[in-house]
């Protein structure tokens, strides 16, 4: 009988300690995102997590394939890393089931210097200008010259183009396609580069900006980095968290004041 009284209460003390250890991992929210800005945004973030009752594990990924698959798999509960495009096309290609829950920030595209100084070397005539090859990124750059009035394009506002799009060049210039990454590194060999604001930011270069993608521009609206979820999740507990703690006051704060005009704030 004893023992049988302690073989029970053994059980109940597993059980416990199982149900304690589940409840307090259901208690983290894990999310995979690149270093910068996302990382740094989500350890701001932590404080109003915990205030919420949750802890934030963030696990950074330098690729763009890993965070997804990593979701999809379970593994996260969230990631922030990506736009809509981007994601839309991952789920068509890969068979993922991925959904979007909140805009965070917009990284504009901002011209930067190289071997000219100032906006006026546009005007000289022949001025190389080095923009990202990818179809996106590379319409992105071409349409900001076309809004300040360096070139003008054909086609429709929200179409890819390319420099073959080109109607009208007053000023000759001569573009520079190559991978997005690699532009920062390039400006000792341009007179300017088109690059994204992740990686002005990492090349400490975000100062020099001279030109950039307006936030009200349709880029701003088509291209914010979102926090993506598993279908079916968008309106989890642990979602919510995550949704109420990137939408307050101090996040929002922090973005403004640490990286405009290189990321800017789309919350509401």
């Amino acid at each position: 009988m004893k023992r049988t009284v302690i073989m029970a209460l053994l059980s109940l003390l597993v059980l416990s300690g199982c149900t304690i250890s589940q409840d307090k991992e259901d208690k983290v929210i894990k999310v995979g995102a690149s270093p910068t800005p996302h990382s740094l945004i989500l350890e701001v973030a932590k404080a109003e997590v915990e205030k919420l009752g949750y802890t934030l594990e963030i696990v950074e990924f330098t690729d763009y394939i890993l965070p997804n698959t990593a979701l999809d798999a379970g593994d996260l509960d969230a990631n922030y890393f990506q736009h809509v495009p981007y994601l839309t096309k991952f789920n068509s290609e890969k068979g993922t089931k991925l959904s979007s829950v909140l805009a965070v920030h917009f990284e504009p595209l901002g011209l930067y210097p190289g071997k000219s100084i100032d906006l006026e070397g546009l005007k000289v005539g022949g001025a190389t200008v080095a923009i990202p090859n990818d179809p996106t990124n590379e319409a992105r750059a071409l349409r900001l010259l076309a809004d300040n009035g360096y070139i003008t394009l054909k086609g429709a506002a929200d179409a890819n183009v390319t420099p073959l799009d080109i109607d009208q060049n007053p000023y000759s210039l001569q573009f520079v396609e190559m991978e997005a990454a690699l532009l920062a590194q390039t400006l000792v060999d341009v007179n300017f580069a088109i690059i994204n604001g992740n990686y002005a930011l990492g090349a400490n270069i975000a100062d020099k900006v001279l030109l950039t993608e307006d936030k009200d521009s349709i880029a701003a609206q088509t291209f914010a980095n979102i926090i993506v979820v598993q279908t079916g999740k968008e309106n989890a507990e642990k979602t919510k968290i995550l949704i109420q703690a990137l939408t307050s006051e101090a996040v929002k704060k922090f973005i403004e004041e640490t990286f405009y005009p290189t990321v800017i704030s789309v919350l509401e």
